[in-house]
């Protein structure tokens, strides 16, 4: 079988495209045929060797995938050859709150990752795939749609006419925006770009901001809820966005710190403590929450947003056009033929 391995950290430019043994599975797992993988800002923060978790090389990269069950080992009962799965982002976090053990290993940096064209994975890391699904969209649930999910629905679930902040237009932003609607909340958006804040829009957002144009975003925030502030803000930015998303906030409000995307610097916390806001570390999601999601996107009928698909030839060229930073929700790469 073809799969992409990488032998060293320094980006996708490592990336070797190399033939190995065709992986049989043994007790407890399942042999899956990758169809399709999607990228995370996350898996370019592997490839750089600047993640700040534990990356075990060499690996074949890339957290999220989803495909088809071709063989089973003994003792396996979840699933069978036929089956349309994804994989877990965390292989053992199955359902409870987050601990250290459960979260040690993560597909595509402390365990072998997505981008090959066969993996064995254990059948506890598996999820079913929403029928509705085509394995480019069931790609893109992994990290990012439950990411969205846990800080939506699993930590404070969002409740019909409150406010949401989401930041950009990535995997998680855009999941979140839908999640938010399902709710009944109202959604304000913020991005650079006046074409994705027209996307964001169609797509339900109930006010967006250019952010590049108004530096002073979090203060236009703050006039559209009329002077309240948001209920909810996803955070993607880190410590680049965190202030102003401070700003944005209701006294009481919540941030759910997702991502590190606009630095890792020094964070003040009088802000923190004048709004008495709480802020919450999502790291993913467990596999519970993986499939309470599945069962809310196949009640809704909901699909994810894919920017492009890249061709298993062209792994380079697509973590390139996601570091661009110019796509609209999700990039993914179709496996198969």
């Amino acid at each position: 079988m073809r799969a992409y391995r990488l032998d060293k950290t320094g980006g996708p430019g490592d990336l070797k495209l190399v033939e190995l043994p065709d992986p049989a599975p043994g007790a407890g797992e399942v042999l899956v045929r990758i169809a399709a993988v999607s990228l995370n800002s996350r898996d370019l923060a592997v490839m750089r060797g600047t993640y700040g978790f534990g990356i075990t090389l060499p690996l074949a990269p890339c957290s999220d995938g989803a495909g088809e069950v071709i063989a089973a080992g003994p003792g396996v009962r979840r699933f069978a050859p036929g089956d349309r799965v994804a994989a877990t982002f965390f292989p053992d976090w199955r359902d409870g709150e987050v601990s250290a053990s459960a979260v040690a290993a993560s597909f595509g940096a402390g365990a072998t990752g997505m981008l090959a064209e066969q993996v064995v994975l254990p059948e506890e890391a598996l999820v079913a795939l929403p029928a509705h699904l085509s394995f480019e969209e069931g790609a893109c649930l992994p990290c990012a749609g439950v990411t969205a999910w846990h800080s939506t629905m699993a930590w404070h679930a969002v409740r019909a006419g409150e406010s949401v902040l989401i930041q950009g237009s990535g995997g998680v932003s855009v999941f979140a925006l839908a999640f938010a609607r399902l709710a009944g909340a109202r959604v304000i958006a913020i991005s650079g770009s006046d074409a994705k804040r027209r996307r964001l829009e169609e797509l339900g957002a109930d006010a967006t901001v250019n952010y590049r144009t108004t530096a002073d975003w979090d203060r236009a925030v703050l006039e559209l809820t009329g002077g309240a502030g948001v209920d909810l803000v996803v955070e993607v930015g880190g410590a680049g966005t965190l202030a102003r998303s401070l700003g944005a906030l209701k006294v009481g409000g919540r941030i759910a710190l997702v991502g590190v995307l606009t630095g890792r610097g020094e964070i003040n916390p009088m802000p923190m403590l004048r709004k008495s806001a709480h802020l919450y570390g999502i790291r993913v999601g467990s596999r519970e929450m993986f499939e309470q999601m599945n069962a809310a996107i196949s009640r809704h009928g909901l699909r994810p947003v894919i920017d492009r698909v890249f061709a298993f030839g062209e792994a380079v060229a697509a973590f390139a056009h996601l570091a661009s930073g110019s796509h609209f929700g999700k990039v993914c790469i179709r496996v198969g033929e």
